[in-house]
């Protein structure tokens, strides 16, 4: 089988591993450029470009994927690709592509279609207090999340974890969905599976999750107790990793790095990182 995969962040690579686990490894490798990370902007390639490095893959990272003066990109058209599977690539993939592959193009999505369709739905999960999660691997078409499901598979968290942080739930989703990729492909290519179509009525939907939305509004003197400390115990679990959450106290940026409730169901944060300072304790800061 000749495959291109496309993908970008950390999820992507341990989607690349579960396939390669399987004996499955990409002809190509279609990624984002590389983007300046950090404090002080150093250009860095994206997690599938070093995957690919490690494995000889050739990479391919387009600034986008639109037809230039109507002439389809010649790394897909001079290829015979049997399939072309997409799991966190951070661009749509266009009408033309998909008629590329003899197989199509199969997407792994972290929710239980149709539910949580859009750019977020690990985070948004999270925030949304929705336990019952999943993967999805789904055959594309010219909509978002919108094709008919190939397979799925629930998440088994249990009620005592939850809420989980949003870094742990990228990491073993990224597992799960790449496992159950990797057992579809066969009966796939073979047609011993059917995609059916999506419930359309039951979509629901996900926003882009960015920086701008993970300011807490809270007094350190008094920490939000009941439904409030839930929600925003929520919302610290799930943007965990990134871009995580922080507030803003004597004119000072904090972020959060753990927060439990205690047995009164009060938010109790236990490490931060204050303005200039390395990880510490919550208490040590504060007293």
């Amino acid at each position: 089988m000749k495959f291109a995969f496309f993908g970008t962040p950390d999820i992507a690579a341990i989607i690349l591993d579960e396939l390669e686990s399987a004996g499955f490894l990409p002809s190509l490798i279609v990624t984002n450029p590389d983007a300046p990370v950090g404090r002080k902007q150093i250009l860095t390639p994206p997690p599938a470009k070093v995957w690919a490095a490690e494995h000889n893959v050739p990479v391919f990272q387009p600034e986008s994927l639109s037809l230039k003066n109507g002439h389809r990109m010649t790394v897909f058209t001079e290829t015979n690709w049997d399939l072309i599977i997409v799991a966190a690539y951070g661009k749509l993939i266009p009408p033309w592509l998909l008629e590329i592959p003899t197989y199509g193009v199969i997407n792994v999505h972290p929710s239980l279609l149709p539910q949580l369709r859009g750019a977020s739905p690990i985070r948004s999960a999270i925030l949304q207090n929705i336990r019952h999660t999943g993967v999805t691997i789904m055959q594309m078409d010219a909509a978002l999340d919108h094709g008919p499901i190939i397979a799925q598979k629930a998440a088994d968290i249990p009620a005592e974890h939850w809420p989980v942080s949003g870094l742990d739930l990228d990491i073993g989703l990224a597992h799960q969905g790449g496992a159950l990729l990797a057992a579809v492909i066969p009966e796939w290519l073979a047609g011993t599976i059917t995609a059916r179509e999506q419930d359309h009525t039951a979509a629901t939907f996900c926003t882009k999750i960015d920086k701008h939305m993970s300011e807490l509004v809270i007094d350190p003197n008094n920490l939000p107790a009941g439904h409030d400390a839930y929600q925003t115990l929520l919302k610290i679990r799930a943007f965990a990793g990134w871009p995580e959450t922080f507030f803003i106290h004597n004119g000072k940026r904090i972020k959060v790095k753990h927060a439990v409730l205690d047995a009164s169901g009060t938010l109790r944060i236990t490490r931060i990182v204050p303005e200039g300072k390395n990880e510490m304790d919550w208490v040590a800061y504060f007293t």
